[in-house]
Parts: C-alpha cells; sequence; structure tokens
C-alpha cells in the first residue's frame, strides 16, 4: 500500500510549471503526435515510449467519448523531455524528490526521467488524461472541482482503476466514505493521511466511472460541453444528467456502490 499512496502522490503535480529545457542538448525522435526528447536512454525505451503514448493518445479520447477537433500534428505534437535520472529532472523541473512525472497540460508536455517507476503504466496515462480533458473543457475553466480533473486522469490508470472500486465499496461498508460534498472540498496534497488520500483518488476515479458506465460516453461528453461553455458544476450536471443536484448524484452514486 505504501508503494501506491507515493504514486498516488507523484502524479498529482500536474499543475507544477517546470523550467525550460534547452531542445539543442537532447536527441529527438518524432511520431505522428509526439515528439520525444532524450539523452541517454536506449532505442528499446524510445520505441515503447512512443508506441504507448501514440496507444494513449486513442484511448484517452476513446474511453471519454471526446471528438477530437485539436489534433496534435506537426507544431502541434506533444512533447516529452526523458531525463536521464532523478538528479537531472528535479535540477531542470525543480520537483521534488518523490516526483517521478510532471506535466505542463496548456502546452502538452509532460516530463519524466529513466526507471520512473510506474511511468508508463501509471504516470503516462494519468498525465495525458489530465492533458486530454482540460484541452476539452478549458484549461482556465473554474467550474471544474478537483476531483472531477483527478478522477478522469486516474480513470486512465489500469493499476488505479482495478484498485478504486474495492477501496470505495471497503469505505462504504466500513462508515469511512467521503461524501461528494467533502470530497469537493478536499485537496490531496493538503492531506497527511495517507488512507485518505487514497479514498480520495479512488472515490473521484469511481464517478467517473459511474457516469460513464451508467449513463453513456455521449452524456458525459455532453456533460463536459456544459463545463466548456462556462455553466457551473451543478447546471451542468443537472443539464446532462437526471439529478436535481449534486446531492442527487451522490445518491444514485452511493446507491449504485451499495449494490455492487
Amino acid at each position: 500500500m505504501k508503494k501506491y499512496v507515493l504514486c498516488l502522490l507523484i502524479i498529482f503535480i500536474f499543475y507544477a510549471t517546470p523550467k525550460a529545457s534547452n531542445p539543442d542538448n537532447w536527441h529527438i525522435a518524432k511520431s505522428r503526435h509526439f515528439i520525444v526528447y532524450y539523452k541517454h536512454a536506449s532505442d528499446d525505451f524510445i520505441e515503447r515510449l512512443i508506441e504507448k503514448s501514440e496507444d494513449y493518445y486513442d484511448e484517452i479520447a476513446e474511453a471519454l467519448g471526446f471528438r477530437r477537433y485539436n489534433f496534435w500534428l506537426w507544431d502541434n505534437r506533444a512533447k516529452i523531455y526523458v531525463y536521464d535520472n532523478l538528479e537531472d529532472y528535479q535540477s531542470a523541473t525543480g520537483q521534488p524528490p518523490w516526483s517521478h512525472g510532471a506535466t505542463i497540460p496548456r502546452d502538452k508536455i509532460i516530463y519524466t526521467y529513466l526507471e520512473a517507476k510506474g511511468f508508463f503504466d501509471t504516470i503516462l496515462p494519468h498525465e495525458m488524461g489530465h492533458i486530454i480533458f482540460r484541452e476539452f473543457v478549458g484549461f482556465d475553466n473554474y467550474a471544474v472541482p478537483l476531483w472531477l480533473d483527478e478522477g478522469v486522469a486516474s480513470y486512465q490508470e489500469n493499476l488505479r482503476y482495478s484498485i478504486a472500486k474495492r477501496l470505495v465499496i471497503d469505505a462504504v461498508k466500513q462508515g469511512s466514505f467521503i461524501d461528494l460534498e467533502r470530497l469537493s472540498n478536499l485537496n490531496p496534497q493538503l492531506m497527511l493521511d495517507n488512507t485518505s488520500v487514497n479514498l480520495f483518488y479512488a472515490e473521484a476515479t469511481s464517478i467517473i466511472d459511474y457516469l460513464v458506465k451508467e449513463f453513456g460516453k455521449d452524456n458525459f461528453v455532453l456533460f463536459c460541453q456544459n463545463l466548456r461553455d462556462k455553466k457551473n458544476l451543478e447546471k451542468a450536471l443537472v443539464s446532462s444528467y437526471p439529478f436535481r443536484d449534486i446531492q442527487g448524484l451522490d445518491r444514485a452514486w452511493q446507491r449504485f456502490l451499495k449494490h455492487e
């Protein structure tokens, strides 16, 4: 469990602003939607990175039901910087020692380093999830609560998705479940209790899973479009789903969990 908590903390830094990197000192590998900058990574690593990135590019948009209008082509391709080690990564980005990856969503830039734990299966899809979601709903959209932003990103991680259901159902049974109103006021970066951090991410993932599976991708897209059009969260919700308010979503979601 300790390793899993660490992973949660690592990926919750997507609004960090790493220092600019000098592309002149990097080797460059390009694919249709990505430009990878690296120094001493092996050819196998770069090939796997490009393959995974291209797969996630299609899978994440498909999983959320988003139709692409802003394709990552030519000068608009996403950039991935792969540093040789943790020390170089920290020095260049200003990230703490426990960080294994960071991103600037607006610029479609992802930073990591060789041997970063869980990068391919956890950090890469999570950070790409943030970019794709924010690209759709707006980068400066204050109608988007933290649980929704993190839930969408976490929904892309196979490991977290597989663990989330069990954690949330256990929380319901044990009485430690965090209702949606309280969840909306939480920030995992400020939590000192690892169990609460785990539960925040698990519940955020669970809500997205509930909305997509119970009501379909089209409704989720409509919900995101309403958020994009600067409606507040509750107005976007009631315009897209059969809930009168946020509390209605909370009650329906909890009923769903109790029958799982």
